[in-house]
């Protein structure tokens, strides 16, 4: 295991910056564009909430490979190209958004219904009211499931693997092709990853109970 991280560890530091790189982005772009969603459900406007249900069906019912493959292979053909990478963490940002977007809403309808009635009589407007009054107590309430999430999000960056992103599991997939020692190159790979989603699942817990 040792042999296998000091004789390659240019393609596996590579790679695991390539993954942070890719969790970091998606995670920040999935995050607005889930909340945005979510927000769309619960407008009092019908097309809008017809907008942000078939976004979140759409993308949460396709697998992410698929999704994946199609900004790598599909668009490609038809509009601009794209390196794995980009394509990669685009599918990844659009997957989790969807299942955020689910997330966030359960927030917002948790949060009592005398909040926005006593926000929008005291003169701020339905926006206002919904970022200032009822978002921060919906994270409060969603602060678990969002970093589950967070945590899937960096699991499932390894689909730019199947998309030459060059990530920590492309990279763990050259270094076994080429050793032929899998045992003890996926073993440092599932250690580098750990590296990442530990104390992103320690943080979410100080952060639970901080703002409990």
């Amino acid at each position: 295991m040792i042999n296998v991280f000091t004789q390659h560890w240019q393609e596996l530091l590579l790679g695991f910056g390539n993954t942070l790189l890719c969790s970091v982005i998606a995670l920040f772009f999935s995050l607005i564009i889930g909340s945005t969603f979510a927000i769309f459900e619960v407008l009092p406007y019908k097309v809008l909430h017809i907008i942000g249900r078939v976004y979140i069906e759409v993308f949460r019912n396709i697998p992410l490979l698929v999704i994946g493959m199609f900004f790598y292979v599909v668009v490609p053909q038809f509009f601009v190209t794209l390196d794995g990478f980009t394509a990669g963490t685009i599918g990844l940002t659009l997957y989790t958004s969807s299942f955020i977007a689910e997330t966030v809403r359960a927030g917002i309808q948790a949060v009592d219904d005398g909040q926005m009635e006593g926000a929008r009589a005291n003169g701020l407007t339905f926006m206002q009211a919904m970022w200032h009054i009822i978002l921060p107590q919906a994270f409060r309430y969603v602060i678990p499931p969002l970093g589950n999430q967070f945590i899937n999000l960096v699991k499932n960056s390894s689909v730019l693997a199947f998309v030459a992103g060059f990530d920590l599991m492309y990279q763990g997939d050259a270094i076994a092709s080429t050793t032929f020692d899998t045992f003890n190159t996926y073993i440092v790979v599932g250690i580098l990853y750990l590296i990442i989603t530990l104390p992103l699942s320690y943080y979410m817990r100080y952060l639970e109970k901080k703002l409990a």
